[in-house]
C-alpha cells in the first residue's frame, strides 16, 4: 500500500501537481503507477452489471422496436387490419375508414415506445461517457509512463557516458 506521502511524490513527479489539486481521472492513473496494477477494464460488463430489472427491459424493447422484424411484422399487421376492414369480408367492418381504433392503437405504440429508446439511449450515453473516461486515463496512464521509461534511459545514457 502507497502513504499518502509517496503518491504525492509520485503525482508531483509525473505531473509536477499535488494529488489534491489533480482531478479524479489523474489521481486514479497516479494510483495505478503506483501500485502497477492495470487501469483498464471491461466497461461493458461492470456496466451491465448495474442495470435494473426496467433497464433491461427497456433496452429490450428499443432493441426490438428498431428492428427489420418489427418493422416487417408492424407493416404486415397494419395491411391485414386495413384489409379486414376494407373489404367487407366481414357484414359489418368492426373499425371502418377512416381506421379511428387502428389510429388510436398506433398512437399508444408510439407513445410507449419513445420513453423506451429514450431511456435506452440515456443509458447508451452514460456508457459512452465511462468509455470515453477510461480511455482517457489508460492514454494518461500510457504518456507518464512512456515519460518515466524516456526519463530512466536518458539516465542510463548518461551513466554510461560518464564510465
Amino acid at each position: 500500500m502507497t502513504s499518502r506521502n509517496d503518491l504525492n511524490e509520485l503525482a508531483e513527479n509525473l505531473l509536477g501537481s499535488a494529488t489534491a489539486t489533480l482531478d479524479e481521472n489523474q489521481v486514479k492513473v497516479v494510483e495505478s503507477i503506483a501500485s502497477g496494477e492495470p487501469i483498464a477494464e471491461n466497461i461493458n460488463t461492470t456496466y451491465e452489471d448495474q442495470l435494473s430489472f426496467g433497464d433491461r427491459l427497456a433496452d429490450k424493447i428499443a432493441l426490438f422496436g428498431g428492428s427489420w422484424y418489427f418493422i416487417i411484422s408492424f407493416l404486415l399487421i397494419m395491411a391485414i387490419w386495413i384489409a379486414l376492414n376494407t373489404l367487407w369480408l366481414f357484414k359489418e367492418p368492426f373499425d371502418p375508414y377512416p381506421f379511428i381504433l387502428l389510429n388510436l392503437g398506433l398512437s399508444t405504440i408510439a407513445a410507449v415506445q419513445a420513453p423506451f429508446i429514450l431511456m435506452s439511449q440515456n443509458r447508451q450515453s452514460e456508457k459512452d461517457r465511462l468509455k470515453v473516461e477510461q480511455s482517457y486515463q489508460v492514454s494518461l496512464k500510457m504518456d507518464l509512463e512512456i515519460n518515466r521509461l524516456h526519463e530512466r534511459l536518458n539516465s542510463l545514457i548518461e551513466q554510461l557516458e560518464r564510465r
